[in-house]
């Protein structure tokens, strides 16, 4: 092969930066002679991957309940990703943080569109008996979701809707007391924390709050109403979060809630979630009322939120 310019040109740079760092480039290429071309499987760990569903049960459903479940994490792991690049971005641009958060919503889209493989892609009797080996194990206890929430907004739009304004001035560590998911983890018999939070408070808790401090003035809404501040057109940013606001408060919950209506709605008693969480008040969005970017709705869309999607999705189950 003929060294050509071009390839001179590269060698004197590698050259160059192995010389700064102490290296030498020969021994690295002797490196790249022996070895083995990368492969697909290699790159992405394929058999690692597909090794990692471990069914408690013989029944073959249990195998999507745990490989779907696996791979809304893998879209809340990506979701985080632009969520670091968005609140820590040395000098952050509208056009960057309009990409990140579409990128964002795009994720969001995939899960809320695939989800029929929870609401119609089981058999109900088999879930029904599998999903009892898995108490108190929940998704519920998805942290990730949780950061992207604490990413995404305010931490005061996070605590329980009857406490917001009374702990407007509170600490940050206050807060969290009465962050909004935690009553959805509660016994519907006694109304006491279910193992399924405290198991989640213990393992997560110091995570939860070391992430909310760093982003009290990095999420979402903060770097938003910055950037408006300082006179920058927001407008198709605007147009992102809320897509986003209702993708994570409204129709990610609603596509819980109608697993959740199909598979633990029983007439004339509900049973309960896995965990014995209290579904029927946790994911209607009209109860919680966790919307993120408040000011950018209007009064109408506030008084009413997610009243129209829900009753969209009950047209769907009659």
């Amino acid at each position: 092969m003929e060294l050509t310019p071009e390839i001179k040109d590269k060698l004197d740079k590698l050259q160059e930066k192995y010389a700064a760092m102490g290296q030498d480039m020969a021994a690295y290429l002797d490196g790249l002679l022996y070895a083995d071309f990368l492969t697909y499987w290699d790159y992405i760990h394929l058999d690692t991957l597909l090794s990692l569903q471990s069914p408690k049960t013989p029944f073959p459903d249990e195998e999507i309940f745990i490989m779907y479940h696996q791979i809304t994490e893998l879209y809340f792991k990506l979701s985080l990703h632009e969520c670091k690049q968005i609140s820590e971005h040395p000098a952050l641009t509208v056009e960057f943080f309009t990409n990140r958060v579409k990128r964002i919503n795009a994720y969001f889209n995939a899960l809320v569109t695939s989800f029929e493989v929870m609401v119609n892609g089981m058999e109900k009797e088999q879930f029904l008996k599998f999903r009892m080996s898995l108490l108190p194990a929940s998704g519920f206890q998805s942290a990730q979701y949780r950061m992207i929430e604490i990413s995404s907004t305010d931490f005061n739009r996070l605590v329980d809707k009857t406490k917001r304004e009374e702990l407007l001035n509170a600490t940050l560590e206050e807060k969290f007391e009465h962050i909004h998911w935690k009553l959805g983890a509660t016994e519907l018999a006694s109304g006491k924390q279910t193992l399924t939070l405290k198991q989640f408070i213990d393992k997560y808790a110091v995570q939860f709050l070391q992430l909310i401090k760093e982003r009290e003035h990095t999420n979402f809404s903060a770097l938003y109403l910055k950037l408006e501040r300082e006179g920058k057109d927001v407008t198709l940013l605007a147009d992102e979060l809320r897509k986003l606001d209702l993708f994570v408060n409204v129709e990610w919950p609603l596509s819980h809630y109608k697993s959740a209506v199909r598979y633990l709605e029983r007439d004339p008693v509900d049973i309960a979630a896995t965990g014995g969480t209290n579904w029927q008040k946790y994911l209607p969005p009209r109860f919680q009322k966790k919307i993120f970017y408040p000011y950018l709705w209007t009064e109408t869309q506030l008084e009413e939120w997610g009243k129209s999607w829900v009753l969209s999705v009950l047209k769907t189950l009659v």
